[in-house]
């Protein structure tokens, strides 16, 4: 399942992308690697929200600037959610295609996409992590830290991989029925966000 959905070998997919992004972050589909279009998209836009984490956190510019950064943020949450529930979207119709018609009640509280998530923000923390073990500036002491939580993010993110490799043929043997979970997040919704709804109906 993990080949027909273009799933397969995404720790590689990801590793390549990261390296890529991190030098020409304009394109983020130059790369010939076999790769889901959603799960790619989704992982670029982490690699955005990645860094824009990363400025909201500098105490040496204006507040204006760390609002306007703030607002990014929330944009690419949004995105990033939405392309989660159409990474869910498109695996539930393989799943659906392949799996019996009658399933066991068993569900997961985690769906297929947000794992794939999970997987793309660990493959941004090893590749950061790799880069702070790198440093010119450090003492041993901080890049044997560094190495050491290295090696356990690269198990991390291969324990998820294997989860996600044994959700989809649970699904796909009827074991677990697979279901779509809506985050409805409302903080960007003007009819749904009280402080902006409430500063509209008062303009």
């Amino acid at each position: 399942m993990l080949t027909k959905l273009n799933l397969n070998g995404l720790e590689d997919a990801f590793d390549r992308y990261l390296s890529y992004w991190h030098t020409d972050p304009a394109t983020y589909d130059a790369l010939d690697i076999p790769i889901s279009p959603i799960a790619l998209e989704l992982a670029y836009r982490n690699y955005l929200l990645w860094h824009e984490e990363d400025k909201a956190r500098r105490t040496d510019v204006d507040d204006s600037a760390i609002a306007v950064v703030k607002r990014a943020i929330d944009k690419l949450n949004q995105q990033r959610n939405d392309l989660i529930e159409k990474l869910d979207e498109a695996i539930l119709a393989q799943v659906t295609a392949v799996a019996p018609k009658q399933t066991a009640d068993r569900i997961n509280s985690e769906t297929p996409g947000s794992i794939v998530d999970r997987i793309s923000i660990m493959s941004l923390k090893i590749y950061h992590m790799d880069e702070d073990s790198r440093r010119g500036d450090i003492d041993d002491v901080h890049r044997q830290r560094s190495l050491h939580r290295l090696s356990v993010l690269k198990l991390q993110r291969y324990d998820l991989y294997v989860a996600l490799e044994q959700l989809l043929a649970d699904y796909v043997a009827g074991h677990k029925r697979m279901k779509l979970y809506k985050q409805f997040k409302m903080y960007n919704d003007p009819t749904l966000n009280p402080e902006l709804y409430r500063a509209r109906n008062q303009g």
